[in-house]
């Protein structure tokens, strides 16, 4: 059982653009890379998990996050990174048209998407982390024991300025971007911000 540092797509690895409706809008930031290699000599495993309700919502189709993902995975591929899974889920529980208007366990802050991901790539769900940029990143990281991590990138400046204080817990440790958490990850000390840039 290896710990894995699971990781938002669209604000924590990418720029948060809207909907991505086509891999043209897709930009990953750039640092994305060197924390992936990072996680990767650090004995983690690296797993994207992001919620995709813009097929429920007709905005694009599924193959779209096909040919996104193949692109994100060619820019870590010639940057000398490894993703070990990549999880998404299409579904939202109101909206669209049967298979993808679902009520499911896939979409965050529900667990099916970490759980699955356990399942197939043999996860310590207590030494892992989730790094995102929403609440309910770090809701998916508690409901199945890890740690979470917020990034200041995306959506998570405005929500560490104007809705922490009223979170019930906060989060375990809060970092500019994710390179920047991954390193902490790492160092073993994330109440203590590091330099950014190794890797």
């Amino acid at each position: 059982m290896k710990p894995a540092i699971f990781m938002d797509r669209d604000g924590t690895l990418s720029h948060e653009v809207g909907y991505v409706n086509h891999p043209s809008r897709f930009r990953l930031y750039p640092w994305s890379v060197d924390a992936v290699r990072l996680v990767n000599r650090g004995g983690y495993l690296a797993v994207v998990v992001t919620n995709q309700a813009g097929v429920a919502r007709g905005y694009f189709p599924e193959s779209v996050i096909h040919e996104v993902h193949g692109v994100l995975k060619a820019a870590m591929d010639a940057g000398g990174a490894r993703l070990d899974g990549v999880y998404y889920c299409p579904h939202h529980p109101s909206v669209g048209e049967p298979p993808y208007r679902l009520d499911c366990d896939c979409r965050k802050p529900r667990p099916g998407l970490l759980k699955r991901a356990a399942a197939e790539l043999g996860i310590d769900m207590a030494r892992s982390w989730v790094v995102g940029d929403r609440l309910g990143d770090l809701e998916l990281a508690w409901s199945v024991g890890a740690k979470g991590a917020m990034v200041k990138s995306g959506y998570g400046l405005g929500e560490m300025t104007y809705h922490a204080p009223r979170w019930a817990r906060p989060p375990d440790l809060v970092a500019d971007h994710l390179l920047e958490a991954v390193e902490r990850i790492l160092d073993g000390d994330p109440a203590v911000p590091r330099g950014t840039g190794r890797g």
